[in-house]
C-alpha cells in the first residue's frame, strides 16, 4: 500500500491466517447486479479496491501488474482506464501471445517464494498476473497476499512462472517473466489472498476470431479464454478490438459485420451474432462492444448451469460506410378496402448522395375493422425497443429460453415494417396479444410480466438493402373503410 505521490511503498505483512482461511469461503458464485443492454463498460459488475483513510490522506493498494501479450498498443490503452478502476496495472507484454505448455507440472516446484501467473488468456493473445507463492498445504496453494480481482468463486489457470529480469524504475519498478507450463488452478480470489488446487486443470473456453477485408480472409485468432460469467465478457470484447485494431484503420470511413455462435454446454441453443456497424472513427470499439454485450448478459443473468462452450466469430471489414438512412415511405392509396392492396415504398439515402426504393405489397385483411391502419419503417434498433423491454421486465424460466428470447432480436441489416393499429395491445415473453378479448385483458392487465401499449401489432414485413447498415424510422397511415 502507499499514499498517492509517496516516493516509497508502505510494506504491510498479511496474516497467514487470513490467507488460509479464504480456501474455507463458500463456493456459490457471489450474486451481482447483472449486465444491461445499454451498458457500456463490461466491468461495472466487478468490484473495485477499496481505499484505507489514515487522517486527511487515502491509502491505496499497489496496483496488480498485467501482462498484455499479442494485444496492439492501442487496445492496451483504449482499456487501460477500466483495468485500472479495478486495481489492475496493464503493461505490453514482450512476447506476443503464445501457448503455455499443456501438459501439468511438477508439484515440487512449487514452493513459499515461488513465481505463479495467473492466466486469463492464453494462445495468440495472453493475459496474465504474476504474483508469488506464500503458503502450500498439500495440494492447496496461497498465493499473492493481496487484492487480485475479488471475484470471489471462479476458476482461473495457473501456471509457474520465470522471472528473466527486473527492471527497476523510479515510477514502478516491475519483473519481466515468463509462464511455463501448468500447475493447477485458483478456485477462490479475495480480497485477502487467492487460493487454489495443484494438479487441477481449469476449464477454458476456446475462442477463435477470423479477420476479412471484403469477405478474404486475412487475420486469424485462436485464443483460451477464463470461465468466469463477469470475466469472459470483457476478455473477449479486449480480443475482438485487438483483432480488428491490428489489420484495421482507425480514422476513416469503415464498415465492420459481425458474424458467429456463442454455444453452451448441455442442451442451450448458441447465441447468434449477426450486425453490421458503420463510422468514420472509434468503430472497432463499437463492434467490440456490441459482440460481448449479449454473452454478458446471458452469463449474467442468474443460470449457473449456462457455461460457454467455445465462440465462433468472423469480422469482415470494409472502406467505405455500407449504410443506408431511411429518407422518405410512401402509402397508396391512402383509402384502402379490406382485402384491398396497399403498396409500401421506402426511400433510403447513403453516402455520395446515393438512393434506393424499396416497395412491398400489404394485403389489408378481409374483415378489417374501419379506421387507420399504421405502417412503421424503422431499424433493428427501434424495432427491438419492445423486446428489449420485455427483455428487462421478464424473468425468463430456464436457460434455453433466454438464450432464444436474445436470438429473437432483428439485426439492422434490414429494415422492418410494422403493421400496426391505435388499439389496446399486450406483450408478453415477446408475443403480442392485439385488441384481446376483456376476459383476457383483464388476466393480462393484472400480470407484472405483461407489457399494455397503444400499439396493437398486425403484421410485420423486411426490406432487404443488401449488406449494409439500415438507420432510421418513419411512420405512414392509410383510412380502411368499407
Amino acid at each position: 500500500m502507499a499514499f498517492p505521490f509517496s516516493k516509497e511503498a508502505i510494506t504491510g505483512i498479511r496474516p497467514i491466517e487470513d490467507m488460509v482461511r479464504v480456501s474455507d469461503a463458500p463456493p456459490e458464485p457471489v450474486h451481482r447486479a447483472k449486465a444491461a443492454f445499454t451498458n457500456g463498460d463490461l466491468t461495472a459488475m466487478l468490484p473495485r479496491p477499496q481505499e484505507a483513510l489514515s487522517g486527511e490522506m487515502r491509502m491505496v493498494d499497489i496496483a496488480t501488474p498485467v501482462w498484455f501479450s499479442g494485444f496492439t498498443r492501442s487496445a492496451i490503452d483504449q482499456f487501460a482506464p477500466q483495468l485500472k478502476a479495478l486495481g489492475l496495472e496493464p503493461r505490453q507484454g514482450v512476447a506476443g501471445g503464445g501457448r503455455v505448455e499443456p501438459k501439468m507440472g511438477d508439484r515440487s516446484a512449487l514452493q513459499p517464494g515461488s513465481m505463479i501467473s495467473v492466466e486469463l488468456m492464453t494462445g495468440d493473445m495472453s493475459v496474465g498476473a504474476d504474483g508469488t507463492v506464500t503458503y502450500v498445504d498439500n495440494d492447496k496453494i496461497y498465493a499473492f497476499g493481496h487484492r487480485f480481482l475479488s471475484v470471489g468463486p471462479t476458476e482461473l489457470p495457473f501456471a509457474r512462472s520465470e522471472v528473466l529480469t527486473l527492471l527497476p524504475s523510479v515510477a514502478s519498478s516491475f519483473k519481466i517473466s515468463s509462464p511455463k507450463e501448468w500447475m493447477g488452478t485458483i478456485s477462490q480470489d479475495r480480497s485477502t489472498a487467492i487460493a487454489g488446487e495443484i494438479g487441477r486443470r481449469a476449464r477454458m473456453v476456446p475462442v477463435s476470431i477470423t479477420v476479412a477485408r471484403a469477405g478474404r480472409k486475412i487475420e486469424g485468432y485462436q485464443v483460451q479464454m477464463a470461465n468466469d460469467r463477469f470475466l469472459a465478457p470483457f476478455l473477449m470484447q479486449v480480443a475482438v478490438f485487438s483483432a480488428i485494431d491490428s489489420t484495421e484503420r482507425a480514422m476513416g470511413a469503415a464498415t465492420y459485420g459481425v458474424r458467429g455462435e456463442i454455444h453452451f454446454q448441455g442442451s442451450a441453443p448458441p447465441l447468434k451474432l449477426n450486425n453490421m456497424y458503420a463510422g468514420d472513427a472509434n468503430t472497432a470499439m463499437q463492434v467490440s462492444l456490441s459482440a460481448a454485450i449479449p454473452l454478458a448478459y446471458v452469463l449474467q443473468s442468474g443460470f449457473s448451469s449456462l457455461e460457454v462452450k467455445k465462440v465462433d466469430l468472423e469480422i469482415d471489414s470494409f472502406d467505405e460506410k455500407k449504410q443506408w438512412q431511411i429518407d422518405q415511405v410512401i402509402a397508396s392509396p391512402h383509402e384502402v378496402r379490406p382485402g384491398g392492396k396497399v403498396r409500401i415504398s421506402a426511400v433510403l439515402v447513403g453516402e455520395n448522395g446515393a438512393e434506393i426504393t424499396r416497395t412491398l405489397d400489404y394485403d389489408v385483411p378481409i374483415g378489417a375493422s374501419q379506421g387507420p391502419l399504421c405502417f412503421t419503417v424503422s431499424d433493428g434498433n427501434v424495432a427491438n425497443l419492445s423486446e428489449v423491454r420485455q427483455i428487462l421486465n421478464a424473468t425468463p424460466h430456464t436457460a434455453e429460453q433466454l438464450v432464444a428470447t436474445v436470438n429473437k432480436l432483428r439485426a439492422n441489416t434490414k429494415a422492418y415494417v410494422r403493421v400496426w393499429r391505435p388499439d389496446s395491445n399486450f406483450q408478453l415473453e415477446g408475443e403480442d396479444f392485439p385488441d384481446p378479448p376483456p376476459s383476457l385483458a383483464l388476466i393480462l392487465g393484472t400480470s407484472p410480466a405483461a407489457l399494455q401499449t397503444r400499439n396493437a401489432k398486425i403484421s410485420e414485413l423486411e426490406i432487404s438493402a443488401g449488406d449494409a447498415v439500415i438507420s432510421g424510422v418513419k411512420t405512414v397511415q392509410v383510412e380502411v373503410k368499407e
